[in-house]
């Protein structure tokens, strides 16, 4: 007996599996680039960004604590760099004698630190969905609230990048004073990689960012036990007066309360970034809440230490305050610790600028997960909460690098003159985030909701007084226009809620509704420019929409319309061709009113037809070739598209369906046309 074998073809196998009945899941052959464009394209995406990952291979991306440290801390932590600086600037203004009291203000700042650290701890534990401030506002005191939280968190995010990247410049310059001239270019620069390295996805940032940031800390905390021995052992260096440095005024202020807030307020930016990790809680490794809690408190610790440790070496070193060309308060503390030839104190200076420039990338971990959770409320256009190839919200990375370049532009990268614009948002976000806490330990009451409901709420009053000082302090010099951009982007937010909410109503389907077979005509129009091959493949679809189909041919010349009804009615029989002739040699206009003709000729007591547009596409192989072609049907699509009871389908003919296009040099008939079809 023959061997009998059967095989069983399975055309779906390359692209899709089986994931049920009536349920496929599409393998990568299914996304392949079907072009060679495009195959160019994904070459190209591919090097510099990475392969595309699947939606499941999320988990894998999530991160250690060793690597959410410098992802989500570079930014509090980098601003022990310059936060020393903005209290000395003020102090100066009292004399030279007042800059020894910058100890205590940095001693009070890391007090507020511990105060708000310790309570977004709690945040991370409470929500572990993530969205901090504007989550807990949200969810616990109003929507509203919730909107002004993300407002000032956005505006936070940009300027995080804006300042922390001028910052790093002018750390490099401080040692090397040839790139001021060219510290835009160098901030645009950083900018570009920063965003191309977030969009390779969260667990290679973390590889990139990781080694600088370790590398600062301990050359960082090595500076200062160094400084610590040399006062100790009272063997501190004399120090010449640096360059540019500003000298107090010829009639100094008293040293009042008004003066020491101004330096609370000028030194408190070294809090911006605490809030990052209760933002991007879902980005940790199981168990999140617990994992993220941990980082806070290290991340805290660290840069308490830090700047504490740096405003003290300072102060007993000496350190002066310089204007924007001179050298940073950290420059000059390394400078006299490591020596300014030193090899230390080179690569200190190096490493202090990196991770400035990879403090941005606290914001673009954040601001893109924030856009996506508003995005998913319907706050926010909706591509923001879509994940690019590497699993990072792209869109939300693009646009807020696009945003911080333009402000390094406007403001030439003055640190100076970004900082009266930094801290605003982010005790807003304070305030209404530890307040929200306390009326969700009131609600909750869970285990040690006491305790919780205390911290909360001594972060709430802290915070609050400090944002009346900071905004009342910095009103003039630019913190005014924080205070208008948070309702701007409040309501503009809201208006993006209002049309998604018009939409979802208007393409609302009620439940008890039943799809039932049509009960309308319909009728096909087919624009015709010529008679050609693509035309003939519009005709055969509009024929196998309806059976009423009509072609148009508007024409400026009657002689040429003669021609083309010859012909049409020789070539196309069964197919009524109706010329429009437009002597103003306008196209889109006639087309238009011929369909408002055919609407108010239908018959009153019979409802209005569907109207199918029948365009033919003729597509062309190279981009240079598309500007020749179908400039006529974009504007007859765009001035279709949301008519009432009209329906466009766009007909496509491909060159390479030349050869497969047979039997057109006879006279068109059914069964050829069925075929082509």
């Amino acid at each position: 007996m023959a061997d009998k074998r059967v095989r069983v073809e399975r055309p779906h196998a390359a692209y899709f599996r089986y994931a049920g009945p009536g349920q496929l899941v599409a393998k990568p052959a299914a996304s392949a680039p079907r072009s060679r464009f495009e195959r160019q394209w994904l070459r190209a995406k591919a090097w510099l960004i990475g392969r595309p990952m699947a939606s499941e291979e999320e988990i894998a991306e999530r991160l250690p604590k060793k690597l959410a440290l410098p992802i989500f801390s570079s930014d509090a932590i980098s601003s022990s760099a310059y936060a020393t600086d903005e209290i000395l600037r003020v102090l100066v203004l009292a004399g030279a004698g007042a800059l020894f009291i910058s100890i205590e203000v940095a001693i009070a700042i890391a007090m507020l630190l511990t105060v708000v650290s310790f309570s977004y701890r709690q945040v991370c534990r409470a929500y572990p969905s993530g969205g901090g401030a504007y989550v807990v506002a949200r969810e616990n005191i109003s929507q509203t609230a919730g909107l002004i939280a993300a407002a000032a968190l956005f505006i936070d995010y940009v300027m995080t990048v804006a300042v922390s990247t001028a910052s790093a410049v002018s750390q490099a310059y401080s040692v090397w004073p040839a790139l001021y001239d060219i510290r835009i270019e160098i901030a645009f620069a950083s900018i570009a990689l920063i965003t191309v390295a977030n969009l390779r996805g969260l667990r290679e940032a973390g590889n990139i960012f990781a080694l600088p940031t370790y590398l600062f800390v301990g050359l960082a905390l090595l500076m200062i036990g160094l400084g610590l021995g040399h006062i100790v052992t009272n063997t501190v260096p004399v120090l010449p007066d640096p360059a540019d440095v500003i000298k107090p005024p010829d009639i100094v202020e008293e040293v009042s309360i008004l003066l020491l807030l101004h330096a609370f307020a000028g030194g408190a930016v070294a809090l911006t970034g605490v809030e990052a990790i209760a933002n991007g809680v879902p980005a940790f490794k199981p168990p999140e809440s617990k994992n993220a809690g941990n980082t806070m408190t290290m991340m805290a610790i660290l840069l308490g230490t830090l700047f504490v440790g740096i405003t003290f070496v300072g102060n007993r070193f000496g350190i002066q305050p310089t204007t924007e060309a001179g050298p940073t308060a950290i420059a000059q503390v390394s400078s006299a610790v490591f020596g300014a030839d030193s090899p230390l104190f080179i690569v200190f200076q190096f490493s202090t600028a990196l991770i400035l420039f990879l403090a941005v990338n606290t914001s673009f971990n954040a601001f893109p997960r924030l856009a996506a959770i508003l995005a998913e409320d319907g706050f926010m256009p909706r591509q923001f909460s879509f994940r690019g190839d590497r699993l990072a919200f792209s869109w939300g990375i693009v646009v807020l690098a696009v945003i911080a370049a333009s402000l390094l532009a406007v403001f030439q990268g003055d640190v100076h003159l970004l900082i009266p614009l930094y801290s605003v948002g982010v005790f807003v976000c304070f305030t209404l985030s530890q307040a929200g806490m306390v009326r969700h330990w009131l609600k909750d009451r869970g285990p040690g909701w006491h305790w919780r409901l205390v911290v909360n709420g001594a972060g709430a009053v802290l915070t609050f007084v400090v944002l009346i000082v900071v905004a009342s302090v910095k009103f003039a010099g630019g913190a005014y226009l924080v205070v208008i951009l948070i309702p701007v982007l409040v309501v503009l937010m809201l208006f993006v809620q209002r049309q998604y909410r018009a939409s979802e109503r208007q393409l609302a389907v009620r439940p008890d509704y039943i799809l039932r077979p049509i009960q309308r005509e319909e009728r096909a129009i087919v624009p015709v420019p010529r008679l050609n091959r693509a035309v003939i493949r519009a005709v055969n679809v509009a024929r196998s929409i309806s059976d009423d189909v009509v072609a148009v041919y508007i024409s400026d010349d009657p002689d040429e319309a003669r021609e083309m009804r010859e012909r049409w009615e020789r070539q196309v029989p069964g197919v009524q061709l109706v010329i429009v002739e437009s002597p103003y040699r306008a196209l889109a206009g006639p087309l238009m009113a011929y369909l408002d003709v055919l609407d108010r000729a239908w018959p009153p007591d019979k409802p209005e037809p569907i109207t199918f547009v029948v365009i033919p596409e003729y597509v062309a192989r190279h981009w240079w070739e598309r500007l020749l072609y179908n400039q006529s049907a974009r504007r007859f699509r765009a001035l279709l598209v949301g008519r009432p009871h009209t329906v466009v389908v766009d007909v496509p003919y491909r060159r390479d369906e030349f050869e497969r296009f047979h039997g057109m040099d006879a006279e068109p008939h059914p069964e050829g046309a069925a075929a082509d079809t």
